[in-house]
């Protein structure tokens, strides 16, 4: 030891290095010898794992002197893997090419699916449930072709080959580092009941580093695989090192720990074996270990044949605890299910440890990183089979078993899924038998006992369904496997080959045969409703079905008939076992029913491959009659109580039966269970007697008693309103048996044709719902079989795709797809429908849509019924199925029901008609070949023979019966009163009838059918049928009235009936005329309601048979109306006054309706057009009487109309809020685009609200505060826009509306504690009420009247306006009011958006939030108007404008600040001044040069100051001084665009224009006078660089220069005029683009009047001086050239301004998802550095941020509400990168918008759950845009919720 502990000492580097060179010597034992002494001081188990020394020795070692990073390096360099296997964890994202893959667990990496080419292939991205690894280079897996360039290339092939010595050390150190990490395993480990989780994860995470470090070498590459491969495989180093030395007590204690854990890894216990050999080879363990041991037979009884597995259990009717024994043959030949596991090697024992620490996530993906290499593989495969019992133990008493679940299945799927490996495996190992084996023990944890039939001496068993193993699917992960190795074929023919290992099979499946048993409920309804059906189905899918499909797809050949009959025969031997088991005879138990009968399934899916696909013959394969009649009860069972479900009979079951009734028809059950069970019953159908098959049907479905002639009746088993459903049902399920052909003859892609016709006839349907709704088999939607249709071609031969369309109320539609109208009239099929409506409620929706197209298509008005389909013509082995519809039995209950209905019978409805008429039809279109002779003689005691003559249909339409005796109630009308019968004649006649008299009754058929077979085959028949006793019959309170037999005289044929039937439908007494065949036009007959039907019928039966053409003629001839049983004549009065009250009926309800359309019109008119109430009063009334008129409002609540009063105010229910949308507008065209690369950035300096803000900024710092508070804007960011629905209410009733919402519990989306609430009339949302001036409408009359008043006039009265301080109004109700909606609109916004003055909170502040909030809603109208008045006209946005009142408000607040008569901006306008002399205020800053202001700014603070209601003409007098103010700063920004040649040209031009007459309004003049004026002392030309003469290469001609004046002037304008608009209720005229500025400047009267169109129209034409023009731009420009403070630059900037601003828009994103995808999902957030959970966009700056990220929290508010806060004045719109999704915030509320992208098929893909290629839909991204800009998302979105800043 010595040695070592001087190597310690040493430098870890040096060390290594010296070491490796001495291991490289020829002799190199002294380095070995070295080296192991080091790593046993080193590695030493006893020091704490989590010291991380020894793993810094071990790198250095490895590395061998040199770095581990560049020993790193160098071994990947000779990475010769071809093969990609990166192994992922649950929640990656992966692609899986359904084109590429050859199994369906392919799966790529997003770096091998991107490399690679994918194009027009069935792809999808999906996101890893359990874990994965990439398969690319793996060619039993997925198809060359698909691999990525990295792979396809091979490049691993032609490596140098690696230099011994590099991996030398490697080799000498891992082994003792493996068994390092062992020993900690080992030392570790107690077992669970003592232990605690927390202990084994404590283990675990100490070994992190160790683990990491194991999983870094497997990430090097293939050398370094190769290394560990070795190492872990090598039997001889596990030897040597396992045990640990002799004088090491340590590791001897570690090994025996090992030992210990190992005792329980068998599938039979150590103690269990113990008794298991003590007794003999036939004993039964007894349950009491509750383990239900499994004797094995292969361990006890070597010897015992194999007959074995066939013996019956005579012993297991013992005991109750006793479980079923399964016994193995004695092939189970591999011990090591049932041995103790062995372990021989360091991969079979660190597998072991996996197991036992539940599959540690890390220790997982080390095991996967080593697959690549093939030896390991081979390996670990077997390891893992080895392993297979013990991995079910653990699971079974695993905690979490979910997760480990997920782990196994991430394991297994990467060895199973590879056909060559699993051959491999089940020829070596064993594999089937063990998975069989593991899941029979793993079954038998939890059977129960049969209640099925006879439950007191059952001896069957089954799963219990509320055991945890089935409710939590713990089964899951093996039956996975068990599905996965199935699917090789070659693997399936080792199954099928093997008969022990299939009846040990059907033993499993027999254990969930009749599991879930339900029993009705007669008395009361059940306490608690058991769940226990959802794990029922599950199981039944997973474990039973899904095999069966597995192994159903290699029994489609000829070569493969062997397979099915064996299958066959042992599905009977095992349903003969169980009918013993279950004690059935012939009887089902009343009142029970299972939906789970998977051994029938198997029975009827293997007989239906074996005659499609095999040819086999059908006879051959079927047992003797009576195990059929067997067979048949339980599956018709489920079909009577499917109609008993539906007719409320089970409801004191519970909702939970309803669900049953409804999965077992539900499209991912539909073909694993009701297809199969109807299936059987049609092959049972097609072998039985019908006539006993028919009485079966009704006897189950309880109507026998309701089929008599009588009109009363009694049924012991229905009530009364029961009856109708279970008769409906009853013919319903018999035409579904006898037309339905899916497993009967059709081909594959007929039936997919006929799936998808009745799912798109139910509704229209998405292109993945329909995925979803059609059944997997036989139509496996992926990989398409060669030779069949494509799931795709298919939809487009029978359905039209309506594009994603949008609907106003914002609802958004997906892409559908909706049946061609050819389908609709050749193809709809109700009896398909019927058969897979998951809701009674869609086959009416089917029926609407089917009526909807024949009225659109102009086939038939009326009310349809059902159209009638042809049929696919049967397979000869099913031909007997027809003999169903000729038997007499059913044409009994046929002419029954034909007379019930004609007679009005109760409980006969429409449905059973049209029912009983297909039947008919069905028997018409399918007449049975028989070339016997016609019928064999009549036996007397075949009772109802003498009904009929014969069994065709044909021939018994038209034989009459006469009489027909009947057992009747005594209260029943049919019961004669008359006195016996005097004459003789009549009496004679009267006993003749009675020997004629037809006598029917089903029941006694039934019994007599069945008896004979029994005694054909039975000898000891007697004791077999037992008498029905009366005490079954449930008798109704208050005996019911006694029967007596009464003869009906009927003398009717079915064709009568159906004749008379017919005058009855089309209510005319002959309605068919004797020629009427013969005039029959037959192509109208497919489409009709029961007119068309039946003389459908009558023109088939007489194209068929001139006999009955013959009777139909004879019967229309007699033309006389029937004549009914005497006792029926108040039944006629009662149709005709039937008639005339519907009649009656149908016009008060038109009256009604017409009544509420005309209320509803009158309500719509008031609701949407709700002018805005200044448009309303001053329409067309002439001045005087406008004066005296005032506005009346009417309030929504109470009704009330009049004015707005100061003491009873109204107001308009108004929405604020805080809205940035104008600051985000740009000045190019062009959108952003959001960034998908690195390289791509978002400048936001370029935005409008920015370049105010640097503007406010520059010119706080030169200039008085005050007055730059006046010369900007604000509210660009965060301004506070209005809008209303323009309702109107009294304030007062407002306020109690706001009381009663609060004591209003429901939860509404809005919060009344923020003043939220909904209008009570339109219900939009809303946050306020702005009050209503009293008084009268629109400024009008004197107000409007023009004078001729000269200009300076004006200027002084403004003037003296302006001095005049407004009256203060009183304190009222109506100031107080206006009070508070100033208080609403400032806590609209936040702070930092209205304090931009230097002393926060100070009148000039205030004063400019407020003039600031006018100018943000004009603006905000301007945009909605498209930028522009070119459209003129009150726009829609205007109609519901509130800027009218918004401005009496604003106005009103602001009058309590005066402006100061020195400072006021109106002066110098107007006058020129002498310059003031410098009265010792140096200090003070200037005021902001008049150049500098902001014009619009200026006009809203004029028209706010002055006293209300303003004059036009002062209106106007504003409009054109400041107008003279816009247009010199438009030629003095534009001068200083010129160069200096071209500025010096034109003042030398324009000076000579100085002295014209009309030089003020000629703009070379001014222009020239500006230029000269500028050019003063500090000029603000002097800054011009060459950069900007550069720019302006282009010559300014007059034509330019006026274009680019106009350009500058024309906002102003705009502004000016909306303002003109709201206040005076001038019209706005509609223009041409081009014409715009001359409009606005007509309607300013600015010009005069409107110019001829052919003249040029300047803009200097429209100055108005009120002084000398010269003069006073002297003035303005001296203010800026005078500055002495400032920089020229500074100077420039300010002047210059840039008044266009294009609409606002979001950012342009790229056409396909994946580019977004790919570059966000994985990027770190820019502020905690991490990869968010929930990543998100802001679609309106491309900020990148964390939704609900805990990570970037500031006191206690998410990023995204923060970031909407801070970017949208809390509007936020984002994109969620993991859900393809967007949501919105807005406020404290949130809602979910939808997505932009949409698929090839036109479908959201929330949560990229199909993972399917998305683009973006340009339509609806416009749509998010609109909303956005025009502020409507909480009027559009309905769905909001509080976030509570958890976004």
């Amino acid at each position: 030891m010595m040695a070592a502990s001087l190597l310690l000492r040493r430098d870890k580097k040096a060390t290594a290095a010296h070491l490796k060179a001495d291991l490289n010597r020829a002799d190199n034992s002294s380095g070995v010898r070295q080296l192991q002494e080091l790593l046993d001081t080193v590695l030493n188990p006893e020091t704490p794992a989590a010291d991380t020394e020894a793993l810094d020795w071990c790198k250095c070692l490895i590395a061998g002197g040199e770095g581990f990073e560049e020993f790193c390096k160098t071994v990947r360099s000779y990475d010769n893997a071809t093969l990609c296997g990166l192994v992922w964890t649950a929640n990656f994202v992966a692609y899986r090419c359904r084109t590429c893959g050859i199994s369906p667990c392919m799966s790529l990496c997003a770096e091998c699916f991107n490399n690679g080419d994918h194009t027009g292939h069935d792809f999808n991205m999906f996101r890893s449930q359990a874990g994965g690894a990439c398969d690319c280079g793996d060619s039993n897996v997925m198809r060359e072709s698909g691999f990525c360039r990295r792979h396809r290339l091979r490049t691993g092939e032609n490596l140098p080959s690696i230099p011994r010595d590099l991996l030398l050390m490697s080799e000498m150190v891992l082994p003792h580092f493996i068994l390092c990490i062992i020993q900690y395993l080992r030392d570790g480990y107690v077992e669970p009941d003592t232990s605690t989780e927390r202990d084994l994860q404590k283990v675990l995470q100490q070994l992190e580093p160790q683990i990491s470090f194991l999983e870094e070498l497997t990430k090097m590459g293939g050398a370094m695989r190769t290394v560990l491969t070795k190492i872990l495989t090598n039997q001889q180093t596990f030897k040597e090192l396992s045990m640990g030395q002799e004088e090491n007590l340590y590791a001897k204690k570690n090994y025996d720990k090992y030992l210990s854990a190992l005792q329980n890894s068998g599938l039979v216990s150590v103690e269990e074996k113990a008794q298991a050999a003590a007794a003999t080879a036939d004993v039964t363990v007894g349950a009491e270990g509750g383990a239900g041991a499994m004797v094995l037979l292969g361990t006890t009884a070597p010897e015992s044949p194999d007959e074995s597995s066939k013996e019956e259990d005579q012993d297991a009717g013992q005991s109750v605890g006793q479980r079923k024994r399964v016994k193995l043959s004695s092939s189970t030949k591999d011990q090591c299910i049932i041995e103790t596991l062995k372990h021989k090697c360091f991969l079979e024992e660190l597998l072991f440890w996996t197991i036992k620490y539940e599959f540690p996530q890390k220790m997982v993906t080390f095991l996967l990183n080593m697959l690549p290499d093939q030896d390991y593989k081979i390996t670990f495969t077997k390891t893992f089979v080895q392993h297979y019992a013990f991995i079910m133990k653990t699971l079974m008493k695993s905690h979490e078993s979910d997760t480990m679940s997920n782990r196994i299945v991430h394991i297994s799927v990467q060895l199973f899924s590879n056909e060559e490996l699993a051959r491999h495996v089940t020829e070596e190992c064993h594999l089937l038998d063990i998975m069989v084996t593991v899941l029979l023990y793993m079954m038998e944890s939890c059977l129960i006992k049969s209640e099925l039939q006879d439950e007191e001496n059952s001896r069957h068993v089954v799963v219990n369904c509320s055991e945890a193993l089935l409710k939590n699917n713990t089964y899951w992960p093996l039956v996975s496997d068990f599905i996965n190795i199935l699917s090789h074929q070659s693997v399936a023919k080792k199954f099928l080959e093997d008969h022990s290992l299939l009846m040990l099979w059907m033993s499993f499946v027999s254990f969930f045969q009749g599991m879930n048993l339900n029993k009705r409920e007669l008395t009361e309804h059940v306490e608690f409703e058991s769940q226990t059906y959802y794990a029922a189905f599950a199981a039944e899918l997973e474990a039973c079905a899904q095999p069966m499909w597995g192994l159903l797809t290699h029994c489609k050949v000829k070569e493969t008939q062997e397979y099915s009959k064996t299958v066959v025969r042992y599905c009977l031997e095992t349903l003969q076992i169980w009918f013993d088991s279950i004690g059935f005879i012939d009887e089902p138990a009343p009142n029970q029913v299972t939906f789970h009968l998977p051994l029938h399934r198997y029975y009827a899916m293997f007989l239906s491959k074996a005659v499609k696909c095999q040819g086999l013959d059908l006879d051959s394969l079927l047992p003797d009659q009576e195990i059929l009649m067997k067979i048949m009860v339980h599956p018709l069972q489920i079909q009577a109580s499917l109609s008993e479900i539906h007719s409320n009979m089970w409801v004191r079951n519970g909702l939970q039966i309803k669900g049953q009734a409804m999965t077992y028809v539900q499209s991912h059950f539909c073909n694993s269970m009701i297809d199969p069970d109807i299936y059987l019953l049609q092959v049972c159908a097609s072998r039985l007697d019908p006539d006993y098959f028919i009485s079966s049907v009704f006897e189950r479905f309880k109507v026998v008693d309701l089929l008599t002639m009588a009109s009363q009746h009694q049924n012991a088993v229905l009530d009364s309103e029961q009856e109708r459903p279970m008769l409906e049902g009853a013919l319903t399920f018999l035409v579904i048996l006898t037309s339905l052909r899916v497993h009967l003859g059709m081909t594959d892609d007929e039936i997919l044709r006929g799936e998808m016709v009745s799912q798109l006839c139910m509704n229209d349907r998405t292109h993945s719902a329909l995925l979803d709704l059609i059944p997997e088999n036989p139509n496996p939607k992926s990989g398409i079989v060669p030779g069949s249709c494509s799931f795709e071609e298919m939809l487009s031969a029978v359905a039209d795709f309506k594009a994603p369309v949008f609907e106003p109320g914002g609802s958004m539609q997906q892409g559908m797809y909706t049946p061609k109208a050819e389908v609709w009239e050749k193809e709809f099929d109700p009896i398909m429908v019927v058969l897979r409506t998951v809701y009674r409620r869609d086959v009416q929706s089917a029926m609407d849509r089917y009526s909807a197209f024949l009225k659109q298509s102009g086939m038939h008005t009326g009310n349809p019924w059902p159209p009638y389909k042809e049929r696919t013509a049967l397979h000869p082995c099913y031909k007997g199925l027809i003999r169903l519809l000729h038997c007499k039995t059913l044409h009994i209950v046929i002419f029954t029901l034909l007379y019930k209905i004609w007679m009005d019978h109760s409980n006969m409805s429409e449905h059973v008609l049209c029912m009983v008429l297909y039947l008919i039809e069905l028997g018409l279109d399918n007449q049975v070949q028989d070339n016997k002779e016609d019928e064999e003689p009549c036996i007397e005691e075949h009772c109802h023979d003498s009904w009929f003559p014969g069994t065709n249909l044909l021939s018994n339409l038209h034989h009459v019966i006469n009489f027909v005796r009947v057992r009747v109630p005594e209260t029943a009308p049919e019961v004669k009163r008359e006195a016996p019968p005097s004459t003789s004649t009549e009496a004679s006649s009267y006993g003749q009838n009675l020997r004629e008299a037809q006598v029917f009754s089903l029941v006694a058929e039934r019994r007599r059918k069945f008896q004979e077979i029994i005694n054909r085959s039975n000898t000891e028949a007697t004791q077999v049928v037992r008498p029905k006793s009366s005490s079954t019959r449930w008798v109704p309170p208050g005996t019911p009235p006694q029967l007596v037999t009464e003869i009906l005289e009927i003398r009717e044929s079915m064709l009568s009936l159906l004749i008379k039937l017919h005058q009855k439908l089309s209510s005319k007494q002959n309605s068919l005329s004797e020629t009427w065949l013969e005039d029959m036009d037959t192509s109208r007959h497919t489409h009709g309601d029961g007119i068309t039907a039946i003389e459908r019928i009558l023109t088939k039966a007489a194209a068929r048979s001139c006999q009955i053409k013959r009777s139909i003629q004879d019967i229309c001839g007699k033309v006389c109306p029937p004549v009914p049983p005497k006792k029926n004549s108040p039944a006629d009065k009662k149709t005709m006054d039937k008639e005339e009250r519907r009649q009656r009926a149908r016009e008060r309800q038109q009256k009604l309706l017409a009544e509420f359309a005309s209320r509803q019109k009158s309500f719509m008119e008031t609701a949407m057009d709700v002018e805005s109430p200044d448009t309303e009063a001053a329409m067309d009334l002439g001045g005087s009487e406008v004066m005296e008129s005032e506005v009346l409002y009417d309030c929504v609540i109470c009704g009330q109309s009049g004015p707005s009063t100061e003491d009873r105010p109204t107001g308009l229910v108004v929405l604020l809020q805080a809205s940035s949308v104008l600051g985000h507008r740009c000045q190019s065209k062009e959108a952003k685009k959001l960034p998908t690369s690195d390289e791509e950035h978002i400048y936001a300096a370029d935005t409008c609200g920015v370049a105010h803000d640097v503007r406010l900024t520059l010119m706080q710092s030169f200039f008085k505060d005050s007055s730059c508070l006046q010369s900007v804007s604000i509210g660009w960011d965060g301004g506070v826009y209005v809008q209303t629905c323009g309702h109107t209410l009294h304030i007062d009733c407002h306020k109690s509306y706001m009381e009663s919402l609060r004591n209003d519990q429901v939860l509404q989306g809005f919060s009344v504690d923020k003043g939220e609430f909904t209008c009570p009339l339109c219900r939009q949302f809303a946050n306020s009420v702005l009050p209503c001036r009293p008084g009268r409408g629109t400024e009008a009359g004197a107000w409007h009247t023009p004078t001729n008043k000269k200009t300076f006039v004006l200027v002084k009265e403004v003037q003296d306006l302006q001095e005049k301080l407004g009256p203060f109004t009183t304190e009222s109700n109506l100031s107080k009011e206006m009070e508070l909606v100033i208080k609403d609109i400032k806590n609209t916004t936040q702070k930092k958006y209205m304090d931009y003055g230097k002393n926060p909170g100070s009148p000039d502040n205030d004063f400019l939030f407020m003039y600031s909030v006018a100018r943000t809603n004009l603006e905000l109208e301007l945009v909605h108007r498209g930028g522009n008045l070119c459209s003129g006209g009150a726009s829609a946005s205007a109609k519901r404008s509130c800027l009218n009142q918004l401005f009496h408000v604003l106005a009103m607040h602001m009058r309590l600040y005066s402006i100061d008569s020195a400072y006021n901006p109106w002066t110098k306008l107007t006058q020129v001044l002498q310059a003031r002399e410098a009265d010792g205020f140096e200090d003070e800053r200037p005021e902001v040069p008049m150049l500098f202001r902001d014009i619009p700014s200026l006009l809203i603070i004029f028209v706010l100051t002055m006293p209300q209601p303003l004059r036009k003409e002062h209106f106007t007098c504003v409009v054109k001084m400041l107008y003279n103010l816009q247009f010199t700063q438009a030629l003095a920004a534009l001068s200083t665009k010129f160069s200096p040649e071209e500025r010096q040209a034109w003042s030398t031009s324009g000076a000579l224009k100085k002295n014209v007459a009309n030089a003020e309004t000629s703009f070379e003049a001014l222009l020239s006078h500006i230029i000269g004026e500028l050019s003063e002392d500090k000029s603000v030309y002097k800054v011009k660089t060459e950069e900007t003469s550069m720019l302006s290469s282009s010559v300014w001609s007059p034509q330019s220069i006026e274009f680019s004046l106009q350009q500058f002037c024309l906002p102003f304008l705009r502004l000016s005029c909306l303002l003109q608009h709201h206040l005076y209720g001038d019209n706005l005229t509609g223009c041409p683009e081009e014409e715009e500025f001359v409009s606005l400047a007509v309607c300013l009267e600015l010009l005069p009047s409107a110019p001829q169109p052919s003249k040029i129209v300047h803009s200097a034409w429209c100055l108005n001086w009120a002084v000398s023009a010269f003069g006073l731009v002297t003035q303005w420009c001296t203010e800026v050239t005078g500055l002495t403070q400032m920089q020229a630059e500074q100077s420039l900037t300010l002047l210059v301004q840039e008044p266009q601003w294009t609409a606002p828009r979001l950012l342009q994103l790229p056409d396909n998802y994946n580019i977004i995808f790919q570059y966000y999902h994985r990027k770190a957030c820019t502020a905690c550095k991490k990869v968010p959970k929930d990543p998100a966009l802001c679609l309106v700056c491309g900020a990148f941020v964390c939704l609900k990220g805990v990570c970037c929290k500031q006191q206690g508010i998410c990023e995204c509400v923060l970031h909407s806060q801070h970017c949208g004045a809390a509007t936020g719109i984002f994109l969620l990168i993991n859900a393809s999704v967007i949501i919105i915030i807005r406020g404290h509320r949130f809602c979910l918008w939808g997505s932009v992208y949409l698929d090839a098929h036109g479908e959201e893909d929330r949560d990229l759950r199909r993972g399917k290629p998305l683009f973006l839909c340009e339509e609806r991204y416009r749509v998010l845009e609109q909303q956005w800009g025009s502020h409507t998302f909480d009027h559009i979105n309905k769905r909001w919720g509080p976030h509570y800043n958890g976004l």
